[in-house]
């Protein structure tokens, strides 16, 4: 269970930096994302400590390679407190961005495992999403 307080801290960061990123507001989007990972620093390996402030990292890091990085972290995270929804949301997330750097293998593993905690948990979209990409990729290689 995600500590209420850093829930809500991690929501609303979202909320500001999207919308910074909307009015493509660069330096209030660079101090909230610094608020975000602070947050992230602060919580690592405590009991505050939870997948969704990685992923919320990641979704908002620019960098694809450091953003592929704040996923697996989350990934591990979600592993950790056998959380299918996160597991399959967050090797998505990572599986497109490895695809946009070329690394269709790690993409592929990754949607499998997409794939197979999806199995668990009631987001339909996120099913077909994992489920389409997954087969576009396996049709390209056959």
């Amino acid at each position: 269970m995600m500590n209420t307080k850093v829930y809500k801290a991690v929501h609303d960061l979202a909320e500001e930096l999207m919308a910074a990123a909307n009015k493509n507001d660069t330096k209030k989007f660079e101090l909230l994302y610094a608020q975000l990972k602070a947050i992230c620093i602060e919580n690592e390996n405590t009991s505050k400590d939870h997948p969704v402030q990685w992923e919320t990292l990641a979704d908002f890091t620019e960098e694809l390679e450091e953003a592929i990085e704040g996923y697996e972290k989350a990934l591990k995270k979600s592993i950790a407190i056998n959380s299918k929804d996160h597991m399959s949301s967050v090797a998505f997330s990572m599986a497109t961005l490895q695809l946009e750097l070329g690394q269709k293998e790690a993409a592929i593993k990754n949607l499998q495992d997409a794939k197979v905690s999806a199995n668990k948990i009631s987001d339909k979209e996120l099913k077909a999403e994992i489920h389409d990409l997954l087969e576009s990729l396996v049709e390209e290689e056959g």
